[in-house]
């Protein structure tokens, strides 16, 4: 079995826990990350999703489990933010994450190019990394597909400017792209319920990853607050 075999069994109808924390938020640290994933492994998950170098390392010291990683950064005059360019991409690689996860919508790039025009290259330098397409929409899921990405999410639907206010979980995309791909599809955004999780699992996704209903307490917290509002 590869070990591109043996990552996806790994998680295959398991729980991905999303440990992410930004700068402006309280619980941004390494060391906070790495126990949120303890804990996240403690309780069942089977994958982490992770952002940044540094909060990667002191994961994998904590937890020995798939680690899909991005690296979040803006670049001015771009909205894709999710692993924009190579040189997060080369960070990532020498870091030996399992999965390198990166916006793959339409949207153009910080150095001027489309997910099309840019993955080929990626793929032939970096030949036996897995790659995570996040996709908005059906059409950008069909691309990644097109362009030889090694799983599909539906991380960035309702995030970009043409897909917002959509409905999330997305289970209408999350149905057609199971129905009409034959590389994993990994459920992403919006799912804050063990329902929502079960109802997704049903439509017969490989994976699914939940962040903000389990790490960030202060987004948690607010929609208590919102409810007594």
């Amino acid at each position: 079995m590869s070990s591109k075999d043996t990552t996806f069994e790994r998680i295959h109808r398991k729980l991905i826990v999303s440990c992410q924390a930004l700068p402006d938020e309280p619980l941004h640290s390494p060391f906070i990350m790495g126990r949120m994933a303890y804990a996240a492994m403690l309780g069942g998950a089977k994958g982490i999703r992770a952002n940044g170098v540094e909060d990667i390392r002191e994961i994998k010291q904590t937890v020995d489990l798939p680690i899909i990683g991005i690296i979040k950064k803006v670049y001015e005059g771009s909205d894709v933010f999710i692993t924009p360019t190579m040189q997060e991409i080369e960070l990532l690689h020498s870091e030996g994450v399992d999965i390198i996860a990166l916006d793959a919508t339409k949207r153009v790039r910080p150095d001027g190019t489309t997910i099309s025009e840019i993955f080929p290259k990626i793929r032939e330098t970096y030949k036996e990394q897995l790659f995570m397409a996040d996709c908005s929409t059906y059409e950008e899921a069909e691309e990644a597909y097109r362009l030889g990405f090694d799983c599909i999410g539906t991380t960035l639907s309702g995030y970009t400017s043409y897909t917002k206010g959509k409905e999330l979980p997305d289970i209408e995309l999350l149905g057609r792209l199971v129905k009409d791909f034959d590389i994993p599809v990994i459920a992403e955004g919006g799912i804050w319920t063990p329902e929502q999780l079960e109802r997704i699992f049903n439509l017969g996704v490989h994976t699914a990853v939940v962040g903000t209903a389990i790490t960030r307490p202060m987004e948690i917290t607010k929609r208590f607050v919102d409810v007594i509002k």
